[in-house]
């Protein structure tokens, strides 16, 4: 694609003359960090040539585009991603190692960007990744966080938050674009006059704080198509830097409140919201990136289009969550206050550009904000969201009436509170689940009462995940080989890695698969051990749980297994066990105090199994540190099973069971999210499947829960495995370190009931499905077998797919074909 471009000799002098003028050194002098950036802006400036015809193309035909509204983007590093992309690695590694230079080395320079927590954010990069592959225009929309959610380092087993200065050294592939700056304003009040010439109503917001918002983008490059999209970011400034006069008169809070505004929004990914300012910022995050984006996206559209009421055939919003539910709101304030619309004007334009996904069943997780903060954070917002409010509630009592039952549940101003996703369903012509479960469960329980009233506006979406990132650049030796067998055409069209099914029945090819398995868990051994000091066996088998850690996807029932196991090896040490190695990884919301007590468990667990010599290495306990992007390409390549455990009916989907399917790894999970369709994939019989169903949660739960005390007076072991979260065995002696994590499983004054997440009730299963996953792996005829048939059959969880059915059935876009923007 770009061979033109990448004649050796250019690229290396480019790269020389990179180092030259950034650091005015030369090559042979300049660090690893230097290099990659040369390296980096060598490649940007190559991407240029078509991130400008693109865009170019896109003015020019004047096509309908999706914006992608989410607060997280977990892009992972650059570098790496855009070279597959552009089918430009192999050249470009070829150019490093002629100058003495190892990419792999260079690519580890690179911070992974700071955008994102965890499934969400990374579905909103694949999402990115396969509109850009597809040939569809889009732009993604978020916030530059300086710091974005930490840096997770553990001391004494204990996670503690740090920064992540992800922009230390700055960032080569972002552009500033301050010519899109846009003024976003909080607070004051809002007065109402007419306007004596129109006779229009008019809302005037005064005295209020803003901040300038101004945009970076990046480059998001489609594979092998001259396709070049926008990752569009905002970062903040105040509007006066600082303001001298208040200086002068001794005022010096008023003079650096503007700036101090202006750093503390995009200062960190979602901030502590447990009090009262944590809930204040996170709001005006989610406004000022919405307002911004909206901002631009109507002017972007004026600049080819001439009546805004048409907007929604040029533009579709589509809210990731319901975070960015603002958009609502701020988009009929828009069209109203600055583009002269009427109310029913501005409706039906919001009404048929708005889509929402839900990306959470739990009713605790769908976001509200009390109304005392929102109206006088967001005064002209406020009075819309009443007015929506009022109209909608009319409409439920005019369909329903004497109901007041339905108006309490689909109201958006209730209790005090003003709840996002009910807003989100009211105005969205599309709402969307993430896996056919989801999907089902939104439609009977969370939320019946919509469905029943507007069943057309409701679909599924099954999430999916980039081949190119998790299979491509994550694995290649198993990419190599997987196109050595069937061609390359799997890196875009993932249906094609069926045609691997055949060799599963062959001897030799399984031996590959495997030997390939056995390089990437010696791979991981390496980093374990530089990263943990711990000494793990790639013969083993690698039993990995990587995930944000969060009690309904119970890592907690996964350590309290290895316990369960640690106590029969020291019991039976005569007894046939096949070496395990427990791999975990998360971060913990910082105020999130139980997931913390979680991780501190682990890492006490893995303190005395990892040196307890009379157990010759059976087990070994590894919590990763700082589990992000990077990190993972390296796990997911190693895995042998991947733990998706949690509570049926809790998981909305799930991406990290795809992207251990498609390295394969077969699924140790519940029947929960797309678990579900995994397993209709490639079958029961490969995959080990255990615990309650999500009908058999739900009936639980709708019928006050069960009484976990039955079991655990009527297991010892397992009740020997709970008393040693009191009795000192994993915490030095100490009887109260554990004890908040023993109440939450037995005592009921800990929640509304004991084992909120069924975790006592599916021990014995999860148990007895660990048990068939030893017995699966000592046969290693049968063991390739199903790891080979879970890479065949993952062709239906890549974002490609996705996303295409986002665009059939909601988006409605057209492809767009661009021309190489290099000169020839």
């Amino acid at each position: 694609m770009y061979s033109k471009r990448f004649e050796k000799e250019a690229f290396k002098a480019a790269v020389k003359e990179n180092v030259k003028t950034l650091y005015r050194k030369k090559i042979e002098e300049a660090s690893k960090q230097q290099i990659f950036q040369a390296v980096s802006y060598a490649v940007k400036d190559i991407i240029m040539d078509d991130w400008f015809e693109t865009q170019s193309k896109y003015e020019e035909e004047n096509v309908k585009t999706v914006y992608y509204m989410s607060m997280e983007f977990l892009m992972g590093r650059a570098l790496g991603n855009n070279l597959i992309n552009m089918t430009a690695y192999t050249e470009v590694k070829e150019a490093l190692d002629e100058m003495g230079i190892d990419l792999n080395v260079i690519e580890d320079e690179e911070p992974d960007a700071a955008l994102g927590n965890g499934g969400l954010g990374r579905l909103a990069a694949c999402f990115l990744d396969s509109l850009a592959t597809l040939n569809y225009p889009a732009y993604g929309c978020g916030i530059r966080y300086r710091y974005g959610m930490f840096k997770q380092k553990i001391k004494d087993g204990y996670q503690v938050e740090t920064p992540d200065n992800w922009l230390k050294e700055g960032n080569p592939f972002e552009l500033r674009r301050e010519e899109y700056a846009k003024e976003v304003r909080f607070g004051g009040n809002i007065r109402f006059e007419k306007n004596p010439e129109t006779g229009r109503d008019e809302f005037i917001q005064e005295n209020y704080e803003s901040v300038l918002a101004i945009p970076y983008d990046m480059p998001i490059i489609g594979y092998g198509n001259h396709v070049v999209n926008t990752l569009r970011i905002w970062d903040a400034q105040a509007i006066v830097d600082f303001q001298l006069d208040s200086f002068d008169r001794g005022d010096y809070h008023k003079a650096v409140e503007q700036e101090n505004l202006a750093k503390t929004i995009v200062e960190v990914l979602y901030p502590n919201d447990n009090h009262y300012a944590g809930k204040e910022l996170r709001l005006k995050q989610q406004y000022f990136f919405i307002s911004a984006s909206l901002q631009e996206l109507i002017a972007k559209y004026k600049r080819t289009n001439s009546d805004v009421r048409k907007l929604y055939e040029k533009v579709v919003i589509q809210m990731n969550d319901t975070h960015p539910t603002v958009a609502v709101p701020e988009l009929m304030h828009l069209l109203i206050d600055q583009e002269g619309l009427t109310w029913e004007e501005a409706w039906n334009v919001t009404t048929k550009t708005c889509a929402y996904t839900n990306h959470t069943i739990m009713a605790e997780a769908l976001e509200k904000w009390p109304i005392d903060l929102f109206s006088k954070l967001l005064p002209r917002i406020y009075q819309i969201v009443q007015e929506i409010d009022r109209r909608f509630v009319n409409e439920v009592r005019a369909k329903y009436p004497g109901n007041e039952e339905k108006v309490r549940k689909m109201a958006i101003l209730w209790d005090g509170q003003v709840r996002m996703a009910n807003m989100a369903i009211i105005a969205g012509f599309s709402v969307n689940g993430v896996a056919k479960l989801h999907t089902e469960i939104l439609k009977n329980e969370q939320l019946k009462d919509f469905y029943e009233m507007m069943p057309e506006k409701f679909n599924n979406k099954t999430n999916g995940i980039t081949q190119r990132r998790f299979l491509a650049h994550g694995n290649p030796l198993l990419a190599d080989w997987v196109t050595d067998k069937i061609g390359d055409g799997w890196i875009t069209d993932l249906a094609q890695i069926s045609k691997l099914k055949p060799y599963a029945e062959d001897e030799k090819a399984r031996k590959e698969f495997m030997d390939i398995k056995y390089q990437n868990k010696v791979r991981l051994a390496k980093y374990i051990k530089e990263h943990n000091g711990i000494d793990v066996d790639p013969r083993s088998i690698f039993d990995v749980q990587v995930k944000r850690l969060h009690e309904y996807k119970r890592q907690l029932l996964n350590i309290l297994h290895v316990m369960y196991l640690y106590n029969q090896i020291k019991e039976h040490p005569e007894m046939s066990f096949y070496p395990r190695t427990f791999i975990f990884g998360a971060k913990a919301a910082a105020g999130y105090q139980r997931a913390k007590e979680t991780i501190k468990l682990i890492n006490s667990v893995a303190d005395v199994v990892n040196n307890d010599r009379s157990i010759n290495g059976k087990i070994k306990v590894v919590f990763i540190e700082d589990y992000r992007v990077s990190n993972a390409e390296l796990i997911f390549a190693a895995a042998d099973v991947s733990e998706q455990i949690s509570t049926a009916s809790k998981e909305a989907s799930g991406t990290g069971n795809m992207k251990f399917m498609l390295n394969g790894a077969p699924t140790l999970g519940t029947m929960d999210g797309a678990n579900v369709e995994i397993v209709e994939e490639v079958g029961i019989e490969n995959a080990f499947i255990f615990g309650l169903s999500s009908e058999e949660v739900i009936n639980y739960e709708n019928n006050g829960g069960y009484n976990p005390t039955d079991i655990y007076f009527n297991d010892w072991e397992l009740k020997r495995v709970i008393d040693q979260l009191m009795d000192g065995t994993y915490a030095k002696g100490d009887h109260e370190m554990y004890k908040n994590l023993y109440n939450s499983l037995l005592n009921t004054q800990c929640t509304d009931r004991a084992d909120t997440y069924f975790i006592l009730k599916d021990f014995r299963s999860y148990a007895d499905a660990q048990k068939r996953v030893e017995e699966a792996y000592r046969d290693q005829d049968r063991w390739s077998k199903m790891a080979m048939l879970n890479t065949a059959c993952s062709g239906k969880f890549t974002s490609d797919r996705t996303i295409e059915e986002y665009v059939k059935d909601i988006w409605k876009l057209e492809k767009v074909t661009v021309p190489s923007g290099q000169p020839e």
